[in-house]
Parts: structure tokens; C-alpha cells; sequence
């Protein structure tokens, strides 16, 4: 330690929860003096006290301030108080650099303006809580964009960006970071407002001249020091760039051929100073892209000759090993994708871009590598994709590598710790294959995916975190580190130091720079109030305190609901193989197993296309977000919030806006499915704390529908009295903007009751004919029946003599009266085992009804009898396709009198992969043209929608895109949704009538 440095930083100020009297002023403060948000509570917290790492440390708290002066006024009474301040983004860090027992300052939510724009000179200046893919949709009119795409794109921020010196897969072309960042406004910890640029444009006197003074004045006497520790690679991201001045390096250097003391700041992970907005180079937007897949049959290959490929001069080389591909083809939204992609059965593919202003130059360029391959004796081994929509659909899948490596179920996870060594690329097949060896010396596998092209790649070997994981972490740490020593690479190479690889930069730099580095920081934050713990004095990687998995970490005794024995599994970490399946005995395991599937990556806090996660969208809430909500959970069920568990208020404050789309279930790389733990959660809090009476008539509605019919004329009227709907509606805690559904004569009432006939024919059907479908609106079933009938089809219905009708349990789940519907499920497989027996297609109209055979069934514990179900159960359209396809539909149908149709999906259509069928029958229909609206959830989900608490949000969610898309449709175009919900939230919220897709077939059946 450099005898200048401070003793602050030798024993830094510590504070703990148990200290809340103590902050109490703090918080105090902050809420009288901010606007924005202030958070102390334990949930609160536990939700900030993780990032994408292995690391949990507990806030102090958390401030999200609503603007800039907001901002300055909170880190004002920080220091006042001597708190330490952390800044934080979208929380994605994968080494622990966004977690510490500090004040969390959460930029995401407001701080996220452009600031200042040139198109001319291709530069923005933004508030480092701007998303980069928000960045780049921003830009992208102006023909610019922000070219360090980094996988988490579509989540992160760049101030985290910034903090991190992040990379993405076209570094090669384009560079890091910090070779983009032109010029940073931050705050330092005496509160000096300072502006950190291109010293060509001259540095005034106060705190800025000083901090420059003191860092030319370390860096010329480290300059010999410096020439021989740091590595000469691209990817090398450990400690500060101290390397700034150095003549040499072409990193520290702008266009104008001058030292630019942001880069300081850049990769120093908010331990200097504060960025309160950021001045960014931008790069003109390629005109065209053009992707060869390389596939190889050893890995070995692909390794060895990326050396060979990068002579191309691509814009990317990226990995995708084995493991990732056969994940990929486990989740229903990449399987069509990665298959695309294969020939034969690889063990690794790389993934090569091309970008340039001619087309048919880049398209030469696939021929080369073509070529190239050939010559190397893989001939035939790239399939060439020139369209930009499957490039992005693949480019998507790679991107998602980190989740999906993480979506193996059991309690060995890959983990993160030596995947950003960065050697040479001519060592790279060597080094890949030694530590390969490594890994199988201490009986594990590592997953490997990014970028081949710079010698970087996320290696992460599969550890049990909860039992021998932290020594076996340290052995492999150690083996790794003596082998980027060999081939002269860097230890940290893209995600950072944080806490996992804190402890590796003195290994890395030597005792001289890491004593430089502790000078610098006490250069710019003398009493080491920012981002403590980081880059200097870190922890050790294996501190097990600090771990997510903490020593006595464990699930809280419970019995769940729902079987959750697919979690409780033990793999082989070599083979992948499942050593012990779940039995289901222990199912505190196998529920919290499912829990801790989250890896806090934030795919969920996404704005773009697809379902996930429609209250984030409209709250911007961690709290509301799936990953907020899996780390209540997870909190919860091992005893962190309290005895409660599942049954506290906490979670049931999580969830609160939580509308079971399944969104999660399909765009969580993970599959984490918040729909369903949301029944386990409402389950418990029902058996602690009973149901209201909201809740049992929404739950039994499908019991007393059919009698409710026998008053509709009553009920009609009563709704239409603007007195007595009020008055309804407030005791029942409905909103009183919402009109109640009108029931009508049953569709049942008047079908035919039929016994599964003793011998099979060869075009039956059996339409299962829902509550709302039944009860209210009876004309979707009528139309279904005579779209069936017409194609030749008898239909059955899911109705005996004497009996009420089958019922799916939904409303039930909605509840958390979990035994009702199971009983209910029993129920109706027992009534359909004869139709199942012979093979006869269940087809169902509403989406949450029919899906909920194919998924809650069986979680049930009714076995084979519930697979059977699953496997025959298909919405209307589905089976419609199917049919069509197998050569047995024949449906004659003519041009309707409407130019189009406005389609918009359910949300469990789209979580099933159920919503393509929907268009495809539609365009059966000569002449019509039709449209999807790119909505998330429509915000009515079920009952949510009606209850007055939650109206508010309710219609957020459909204003986000239905509803304007809806309202600005074409003149006569058909608004086409199959869920009951979905209809009559456009009812409400744009006036327009929706119908089923059942009903627009049946229009245009011809007579």
C-alpha cells in the first residue's frame, strides 16, 4: 500500500441493518427532502441486495430518484450522514460490483433522458439510466446507433455500461466502452460537480486540474510498471485505466489524439465518483448484415479456427457450445430458431457477421467463408442466413446465452467467476482445451458461449453453490489464473471485478499497481464512501457471508400446493445427466429449487416485443418486475422476511400486480414461471388467512353461472341503474368505470349431452365449452360448433345428463383455492378418460381455460392420466391447423366484407406458442389482411382488471399499445382476440367490438 493512501481505506466505516435507529435520520431526511423514491423495508432491500452474481449483501437502503437534483440532493445527505452510495443501473452485474451495504441509488426508473443530440458530429449525451436498446430505438431514425451491443442490451443501462467497460459482440470492430465514451459530467464524494473529458480542450483549476495533476504525476512513475503488467489484449477490463496517458496504448487516446480523463471513470465500477450523465461516440448504422453459421464437429475446431475466420474481417465471431444449443432446444421460443442454424449435430457453431454498405459485397464475404471452411476440411458446414429477420431471431438466442445456460434445473448452476479470461486468440484452442482439463480434474463441465472473435469467452463450470461449490470455486480460480499467466492474457476481460475477481487484480497488475490504484481512489474519494469494497481492499471471492447461498441458507418447512419435483434434481456435472430425479419427497426442495431458478439477469425488465413483464412496463418497479418478485420469493421461503413465508404480507405485496400472464413461463430464458407460484403464494396466504367474499364469487362463478343465467334479465337492468351498479360494484370492491359481464341463455342448456360412443369414428371432436363461453357469451360456442360441423366434424360436449358441466378450475387457481380445482380437474379427467382412450381431440375456445390442461393439470399429481389430457387438449385454431395439415380439414370459406383484421393474443396463447395458429386461420380467409398488435398483457387478466385497486393499472397495461392500435384501426377492419378478458377490456378502454376467431370463420363460411 502506497504510504499516501489513507487509512480509511484500510479499514473502511461499516455499517449494518441492525443499526436502523442510527439511520433513521437518514431515511427521515430523504423523504422529506426527495421526490422520489425511498425504500427501508427489509423486502425492499432484499430485492437490491443482488445482482446477476453469486453475492447478496443488504443495502442500507434504496433511493430512486426521480430526477437530476433529486439525484444531487440525495448524495448531499449521504454525505452529510458519511453513507456510502451505490450506484446502480438495471442491476445486471454478474461479478457482485452492484451489491454492498451502502445507500443503493437506483438511476433506472427516471434518470433515462437524452440530454443533448448531434447528428452531425454523432454525439449524445444521455442520464446514465437511459437502456441502450431505448438508446438505440431512439437513435435509429437519425441512421446512428451505439455500438457497444452487449447482450443484455435491452436492460441494461449505460451508466452501468460505462461503470463495467463493457464490450458486446462487436468489440472487434468497434471497440469497448471506453473507446466510445467521449466525456462524463459526474459528481465526486466532496460533492465537486466535475466534467471529465478530452484534456485537449484544456482542464480549468479546482478538483479537476488537481485530479489530473495526480494522475499524470502516478502514472509517469508507474510508467515502466504499467508497459510490462498490463495486458496487451482488447479484453482486459481489471482495476482502473491507468494506463491513460500512456503513449502506447491506442485505448487512451480520442479522434483528436489526446488523453480523455473519462476513462478513468469508464470500468471503475462508481468507486470514483458519481456519473450523472455520460457523452457518448456514435457510429453510423451498417446498411446491411449478412450471418454465416459455422458448424463444427469438435470444439476444439471451432477454437482453433476463429484465428483463421477474424482474417475475414467480420464484425463478430460468437460461440454457441453444445450445452447452450441443446438448451436452446428445450425452450419452445428458440427451438425453431437454433434448428435453422445446425447441420447435422455439432458440438459447437459460430455465429460469423459481415456489415457493410453493399449487399452483394457482404453476400461475397459468405461465400469466402464458405470457402475458408472448405479449406480447412469442413466443407458444407455454413448455412448461410442473409435475411435480417432470422439473423435477429438467432442473434436473439445467442444473446439469451447466459439465461439459458442458467436454466438447469437442480442445484449445480454454472458459475461465474474466471469467465472473462481473454487470451490471445492464436492460445485460444489450447487454453480452452487445458482448462477443460481443469474442470474435469475437479469433476465438473463448463458452459462456454460469446466472443470467439477477441479471445473472450464466458466459461462457467457447473458448482453447488450450497455445499462444495466455494472450494472447488477457489481451486479452479487459481489453476485458471496460472494459465492466462501462460499465454500472457487478462484475468478480467469483459463483466468487471465486483467481488468475484476483486481479489485477482493484485494477481493481475502486481503490488506496485495495485498500490497505484488505492491512490487513485483515495485521489478522488478519500473517505471511501463510494462503491466500497470494489477494486481496492475487495473481499475474497469465497467470502461465504457474502453469498446468495450464504452457511445455514435453507427452505423453510412447508408443503406446497402444486408438485414441484422437477426441481428436485441432481445432475452430473460431467454428463449432464440426471443422477437422481425428483421424487417429490422433498417439496420444500423442489419449490424453492424452483425459486432460486431466477439468476437476477433482468431479461424481464425488457420494454420490447413479446409478453414479459407487463407491470414492470407500466411501474418500472423492481418490486413489480419478475426478478423482484423471484427474490421476495426467495427471500421468503428461506426465512429471510420472516416466519411467514409465503404467507406474509411482503409477498403478497409482490405480487400484487403480478397477472399471471405466463409471460415469464415463455420469455424467461430460465423459465421462471411467476404464474404459477403465484397460486403457491395465494394458496398460503388463503390457508393463513382466509378468502374474501371478492374472491369466493369470482372463484365459485363457474358453480352458480348457469343459475345467474336464470336472472339475466334482472341483473341487466339492475347494471344499467347507474345507482344500483354503483352501489354493487362499491361493495363488492369493483371499479366503478368497469361494466359487468351480461350473462345469457346457457349454449349447454340446449346442446346435446352425450356418452362417449363404444367405437371410435375418424372426425369427432370434443368442444370443450368454458364458464364464459357457456354463460355469457354463448354465440363463440355456437360459432366453433358450426365452423366443426362444417369441416365434417362430430362434436361432443363437455356435458352428462344430469350433471354440470366440466370446468377447468381456473377461477379457482386465481383464488389460491388450490383443492377446489384440483377437484375439479379429477372431475373432468374422469369424464374425459373414454373420449382420451380414443384418441379424440379436446378443443377449447378460451385460452386460460383450455392451456390450463396442458400446464396447471400437471402439477396436479394425477400422472398419466393428466399427460394423456395435455397431449390431446388444443385451442380452436390449433386444432383447426393441425388438421389441416394431417390432409382431414376441408373447410370452403369466402372473402368477408372487411379489409382486415386487427389480431391480439392472448397471453397464455402467446406463453404456449399457441397464438401463430390464430393468424394462419385467418388467412384462410381470401382476401383478408391481417395485423397483430405487439401488446403484452391486455391488463385485464381475469378479475384483476374489475377490482377498483387495481383499474389503474389495469388500463396502463392496454394503453402500453391494444388499445391505441385498436382505436386507430382501419375503418370496418375486424378486432379479432380469443380471451373473454381481452374483449371486454377493449369494450371498456376503446369502445370496439372484439370477437372470437370461431366467430369470424363462421362468417365466412360459405353456405
Amino acid at each position: 500500500m502506497n504510504a499516501s493512501t489513507p487509512a480509511s481505506l484500510l479499514q473502511p466505516v461499516r455499517f449494518v441493518p441492525s443499526q436502523g435507529a442510527a439511520l433513521s435520520p437518514l431515511f427521515a431526511r430523504l423523504r422529506k427532502e426527495l421526490r422520489g423514491d425511498v425504500l427501508a423495508d427489509r423486502a425492499s432491500r432484499g430485492r437490491y441486495a443482488t445482482d446477476a452474481s453469486i453475492y447478496q449483501i443488504m443495502p442500507l437502503g434504496v433511493v430512486v430518484p426521480r430526477d437530476q437534483a433529486d439525484l444531487l440532493r440525495a448524495l448531499d445527505i449521504a454525505r452529510d450522514q458519511k453513507i456510502p452510495v451505490l450506484a446502480r443501473g438495471a442491476g445486471t452485474s454478474q461479478c457482485g460490483q452492484t451489491v454492498g451495504e451502502a445507500l443503493v441509488i437506483d438511476n433506472s426508473k427516471w434518470l433515462n433522458r437524452v440530454i443533448e443530440f448531434d447528428a452531425q458530429a454523432r454525439t449524445v449525451t444521455v442520464e446514465p439510466g437511459i437502456v441502450l436498446d431505448h438508446l438505440n430505438a431512439w437513435l435509429k431514425p437519425h441512421g446512428l446507433w451505439f455500438p457497444v451491443d452487449v447482450s443484455t442490451g435491452a436492460q441494461c443501462t449505460i451508466g452501468g455500461m460505462a461503470g463495467n467497460n463493457s464490450c458486446g459482440s462487436r468489440s472487434i470492430e468497434y471497440g469497448n466502452m471506453v473507446h466510445n465514451v467521449l466525456a462524463i459530467d459526474a459528481v465526486l464524494a466532496d460533492g465537486s460537480d466535475c466534467h471529465f473529458g478530452s484534456v485537449a480542450n484544456g482542464i480549468a483549476g479546482g478538483r479537476t486540474f488537481e485530479l489530473l495533476r495526480g494522475l499524470e504525476r502516478i502514472a509517469q512513475r508507474e510508467r515502466d510498471e504499467i508497459i510490462e503488467r498490463v495486458p496487451k489484449v482488447l479484453r482486459r477490463v481489471a482495476g482502473y485505466n491507468i494506463d491513460l496517458f500512456d503513449c502506447q496504448n491506442p485505448r487512451a487516446y480520442t479522434d483528436d489524439g489526446h488523453a480523455n480523463l473519462s476513462h478513468i471513470l469508464v470500468g471503475s465500477e462508481g468507486t470514483l465518483a458519481y456519473s450523472r450523465q455520460i457523452t457518448l461516440k456514435l457510429a453510423p448504422l451498417p446498411a446491411h448484415k449478412v450471418l454465416g453459421v459455422v458448424n463444427f464437429p469438435t470444439f476444439y475446431q471451432a477454437m482453433d479456427m476463429t484465428q483463421h475466420i477474424v482474417k475475414l474481417k467480420p464484425v463478430a465471431v460468437e460461440l454457441v457450445d453444445r450445452t447452450m444449443i441443446d438448451l436452446s432446444m428445450e425452450n419452445p421460443a428458440f427451438r425453431p430458431v437454433i434448428e435453422k442454424a445446425l447441420v447435422g449435430e455439432p458440438q459447437a457453431i459460430l455465429l460469423v457477421e459481415f456489415a457493410g454498405e453493399t449487399r452483394d459485397a457482404l453476400l461475397a464475404q459468405l461465400d469466402r467463408l464458405s470457402e475458408l471452411m472448405a479449406d480447412l476440411g469442413l466443407p458444407d458446414s455454413v448455412v448461410k442466413i442473409p435475411e435480417a429477420g432470422p439473423q435477429k431471431a438467432l442473434w436473439d438466442v445467442r444473446k439469451a446465452g447466459l439465461n439459458i445456460m442458467m436454466s438447469m434445473k437442480g442445484d449445480g448452476k454454472p458459475v461465474s467467476f474466471i469467465e472473462d479470461c481473454a487470451v490471445p486468440l492464436e492460445h485460444l484452442a489450447e487454453y480452452t482445451s487445458k482448462l477443460t482439463e481443469v474442470f474435469h480434474k475437479h469433476e465438473t463441465e463448463g458452459t462456454w458461449y460469446a466472443h470467439a472473435s477477441v479471445g473472450t469467452l464466458h466459461v462457467r463450470p457447473i458448482l453447488d453453490m450450497r455445499r462444495d461449490g466455494a472450494k472447488r470455486m477457489r481451486e479452479i480460480a487459481e489453476e485458471a489464473a496460472a494459465l492466462v499467466r501462460e499465454y500472457k492474457g487478462a484475468y478480467s476481460g469483459e463483466h468487471g471485478d465486483g467481488l468475484c475477481r476483486g481479489e485477482w487484480v493484485a494477481w493481475q497488475y502486481g503490488p506496485r499497481i495495485n498500490a497505484a490504484f488505492a491512490e487513485i481512489k483515495a485521489l478522488f474519494d478519500p473517505d471511501n464512501r463510494f462503491n466500497p469494497d470494489k477494486i481496492v481492499n475487495p473481499p475474497r471471492m469465497d467470502a461465504r457471508e457474502h453469498f446468495r447461498f450464504a452457511p445455514g441458507y435453507s427452505a423453510m418447512p412447508m408443503r406446497p400446493a402444486l408438485d414441484w419435483s422437477a426441481w428436485n434434481v441432481k445432475r452430473d456435472p460431467l454428463t449432464g445427466e440426471e443422477t437422481a430425479p425428483g421424487t417429490g419427497t422433498d417439496l420444500s426442495h423442489g419449490l424453492a429449487s424452483a425459486v432460486e431458478m431466477c439468476n437476477n439477469n433482468g431479461h424481464c425488465r425488457k420494454f420490447d416485443a413479446g409478453t414479459m413483464c407487463p407491470s414492470y412496463r407500466v411501474t418500472r418497479d423492481e418490486q413489480h418486475v419478475t426478478r423482484g418478485r423471484a427474490n421476495t420469493l426467495r427471500l421468503a421461503v428461506s426465512g429471510q422476511l420472516g416466519p411467514d413465508g409465503l404467507a406474509s404480507e411482503d409477498v403478497k405485496a409482490a405480487l400484487d400486480l403480478c397477472v399471471s400472464c405466463k409471460g415469464c413461463k415463455r420469455d424467461c430464458p430460465t423459465g421462471v414461471d411467476m404464474a404459477r407460484f403465484k397460486i403457491e403464494a395465494r394458496h398460503a396466504w388463503n390457508r393463513a388467512h382466509g378468502t374474501t367474499l371478492r374472491e369466493r364469487l369470482v372463484a365459485y362463478l363457474p358453480r352458480y353461472a348457469p343459475w345467474a343465467t336464470r336472472l339475466r334479465g334482472v341483473l341487466a337492468l339492475a347494471d344499467a341503474v347507474p345507482f344500483v351498479s354503483g352501489r354493487v360494484k362499491q361493495w363488492m370492491g369493483l371499479a366503478p368505470q368497469r361494466s359487468l359481464p351480461r350473462f345469457a341463455k346457457p349454449f349447454l342448456s340446449d346442446a346435446r349431452a352425450t356418452v362417449a360412443p363404444a367405437e371410435s369414428t375418424t372426425r369427432e371432436v370434443l368442444l370443450f365449452v368454458d364458464t364464459f363461453s357457456n354463460t355469457q357469451e354463448p354465440e363463440n360456442a355456437r360459432a366453433a360448433q358450426a365452423v366443426l360441423e362444417a369441416a365434417g366434424y362430430t362434436v361432443h360436449f363437455n356435458v352428462r345428463p344430469g350433471e354440470r358441466p366440466l370446468c377447468c378450475g381456473r377461477t379457482f387457481l386465481a383464488a389460491g383455492l388450490v383443492d377446489e380445482a384440483k377437484a375439479e380437474a379429477r372431475r373432468t379427467l374422469d369424464a374425459l378418460r373414454p373420449y382420451l382412450e380414443r384418441g379424440v381431440a379436446i378443443v377449447g375456445l378460451e385460452p386460460s381455460c383450455l392451456l390450463s390442461m396442458r400446464d396447471e393439470f400437471l402439477t396436479y399429481g394425477y400422472g398419466d392420466a393428466a399427460r394423456q389430457l395435455a397431449d390431446h387438449a388444443f385451442l380452436f385454431e390449433e386444432f383447426l391447423v393441425r388438421e389441416r395439415k394431417a390432409g382431414r380439414l376441408s373447410l370452403q370459406l369466402k372473402a368477408l366484407d372487411a379489409p382486415e383484421a386487427l389480431v391480439h393474443g392472448h397471453c397464455h396463447q402467446k406463453a404456449f406458442d399457441a397464438f401463430t395458429p390464430v393468424q394462419t386461420v385467418l388467412g384462410w380467409i381470401p382476401g383478408l389482411k391481417v395485423l397483430t398488435v405487439e401488446s403484452s398483457c391486455c391488463g385485464m387478466a381475469g378479475s384483476f382488471g374489475y377490482e377498483a385497486e387495481h383499474y389503474a393499472a389495469s388500463q396502463a397495461m392496454a394503453e402500453l399499445s391494444l388499445l391505441p392500435a385498436v382505436r386507430e384501426r382501419a375503418a370496418g377492419a375486424i378486432v379479432v382476440a380469443d380471451g373473454t378478458s381481452c374483449r371486454h377490456q377493449i369494450k371498456d378502454g376503446a369502445q370496439a367490438e372484439a370477437i372470437h376467431v370461431a366467430r369470424v370463420l363462421e362468417r365466412a363460411l360459405v353456405s
